[in-house]
């Protein structure tokens, strides 16, 4: 694999040190070290592979490590702290990823065999050994990087063989159990899409559970084996980044961003925010500004 990775790197090269668009719809690539702010979010379900460097993902109580001989796969959408560390020889982080497109995968799953017996496995996130099958489908997916004429009539078949050759991995569990209705990572998924549209209002677990058609406990140990988070825990993290962002982008003051995403007390957002991120609003806000400014 070691050839597949050298040409890896190379197509992906061009990357800079955030999210850069790499013309293929859903992929895109990562170069550099990445700010830290941009680095604690809410990241998009996703396939994610290292090419060089090193990442750790934490989510709720959970981190995971991975390199070039692993890949990441995150099936919902969870508020996460990454850092990216470069090769040991010193060479700079560098990364690719595929965005999941629900209605593609469902129409995968649907042209394969289902599998017997269900999954005993909840996590949403999870890491696996990149094979060479899986290096093969990325590089001839980042060779349309030079020859985006081809990309609509390529690219979809090469989303899918990466797709496939995830669902035939030690992570295939978890794309199954996304796309399938009946499942508690499934419904807890609706249950999260939930928690992000209204985070600003009251949670009550119990509506959750009874949407979910849970129980309250049961719907409590799922959401915790998927996102490492209670659906409280999970509602204040989400809360916490949209108040960075607005103290960040929108100049609101700390009370206004507090009572924007829902507290009712400006201290207890402080006292939380601070715990968060290390600093009080205004001057993890200002350390953030400054960092956007050297960049």
């Amino acid at each position: 694999m070691q050839e597949q990775l050298k040409e890896l790197r190379r197509l992906a090269a061009r990357a800079g040190n955030r999210r850069t668009e790499t013309g293929i719809p859903r992929v895109a690539m990562v170069q550099g070290a990445i700010p830290e702010h941009q680095l604690a979010a809410v990241y998009d379900p996703m396939v994610n592979l290292i090419l060089q460097g090193s990442k750790s993902m934490t989510v709720g109580n959970r981190t995971l490590h991975y390199d070039p001989a692993t890949y990441f796969v995150m099936s919902v959408d969870l508020p996460a702290v990454g850092v990216v560390r470069p090769a040991a020889t010193g060479e700079p982080y560098l990364a690719v990823s595929l965005t999941l497109d629900p209605a593609l995968l469902a129409t995968l799953l649907a042209d394969l065999p289902k599998p017997a017996g269900a999954s005993a496995q909840e996590a949403g996130f999870s890491v696996a050994a990149v094979t060479p099958e899986l290096m093969d489908a990325w590089v001839r997916m980042l060779r349309l990087m030079e020859r985006p004429d081809e990309i609509a009539a390529l690219a979809p078949a090469y989303e899918r063989e990466i797709l496939y050759r995830v669902l035939q991995g030690a992570n295939g569990w978890m794309l199954r159990d996304i796309a399938t209705p009946d499942s508690a990572l499934s419904r807890v998924n609706l249950a999260i899409q939930w928690i992000r549209r209204d985070f600003d209002k009251p949670l009550r677990v119990e509506a959750l559970a009874d949407r979910a058609a849970m129980s309250a406990s049961a719907f409590h140990r799922h959401f915790k084996a998927v996102t490492a988070l209670s659906p409280l825990q999970y509602q204040k993290r989400i809360r916490l980044l949209q108040a960075r962002m607005l103290l960040v982008s929108g100049g609101r003051s700390v009370t206004s961003a507090a009572f924007d995403v829902g507290y009712e007390s400006a201290t207890q957002f402080s006292r939380e925010y601070a715990r968060a991120f290390g600093l009080p609003p205004a001057q993890d806000a200002a350390r953030v500004l400054a960092s956007i400014r050297l960049a």
